[in-house]
């Protein structure tokens, strides 16, 4: 039950953010993305992306993808239409490069992108509440759920699939098997 790629929140599941441009590369407007997520598959497949100054960004601009390759360690290589020269380039740096949900790829079942958890009501098995999903920490093996509880408390769970009893994305819940230490509180 692992999150996977684009697992940088996105309040609303209108774009998915999966990285952030870096730099220019080149003289020919060839951006860097610095990707989100476990990897650069996504920005590599897209044909097309919206860049923006932040997720709920009334000014987003999409653009076509003209050729998308590998970078520096964790950075993708993206040129796209309309933009030819390092100026141009230079000026996008700083933005969001975003998606549709409808441009990822399907997860295996049991997976789940990190946009589909953000907000979701985690409880735990006999129903009480834990709070609201309000970030991902990537973390090696386990990425871990920020849960945000009563109070502002702070909740960090491994999205561990011997934790994540159930993961409801239409109701917006996920259940939580909480083991002795895993909650401050208990």
């Amino acid at each position: 039950m692992e999150p996977t790629a684009g697992s940088t929140s996105s309040t609303e599941a209108h774009y998915v953010v999966l990285g952030r441009v870096v730099g220019a590369h080149g003289l020919r407007g060839q951006l860097r993305v610095r990707y989100f997520g476990d990897g650069p598959d996504e920005l590599l497949r897209l044909d097309h992306l919206v860049l923006a100054a932040s997720e709920d960004d009334p000014g987003a601009v999409a653009f076509e993808v003209a050729r998308a390759g590998p970078g520096r360690p964790g950075e993708v290589r993206i040129g796209l239409v309309g933009v030819a020269r390092r100026e141009a380039a230079d000026d996008l740096c700083g933005r969001l490069v975003m998606t549709s949900p409808d441009q990822l790829e399907p997860l295996a079942p049991g997976e789940y992108y990190g946009y589909q958890l953000m907000g979701c009501r985690v409880e735990r098995e006999d129903g009480r509440e834990i709070g609201v999903v309000r970030d991902i920490w990537p973390a090696g093996e386990a990425n871990v759920l920020v849960i945000e509880g009563e109070g502002g408390v702070e909740h960090l769970i491994p999205a561990a699939g011997e934790l994540l009893r159930e993961v409801d994305i239409e109701g917006r819940r996920i259940v939580v098997d909480v083991i002795p230490g895993l909650l401050e509180s208990d």
